[in-house]
């Protein structure tokens, strides 16, 4: 993994997590909460093609298309996990 794949790949999922952050809306924690949740997406899907050795979508040393479908999955489920409210008696 080479420093410009590093780079570009943090890059991308800080924009996966901003732009999911503007089209659900939040304040400041769910900004940074949707920036964790698309950087550890990202580089689960990255992580997990390569040690799987899947080949989908590659851009030079970055598994770009897992590490986009897992930034989306982690994105989706912290979501949907975040609409949980505590009742309160």
């Amino acid at each position: 993994m080479t420093l410009p794949a590093i780079i570009f790949g943090i890059v991308i999922s800080t924009f996966y997590g901003a732009a999911f952050h503007f089209w659900k809306g939040g304040g400041p924690g769910r900004l940074l909460l949707y920036l964790i949740l698309g950087w550890a997406g990202f580089w689960s899907g990255h992580l997990a093609a390569s040690y799987l050795k899947w080949s989908f979508d590659s851009l030079g040393a970055l598994h770009f298309g897992t590490a986009t479908v897992g930034a989306i999955i982690f994105l989706a489920g912290g979501y949907w996990l975040s609409l949980a409210e505590v009742e309160r008696k």
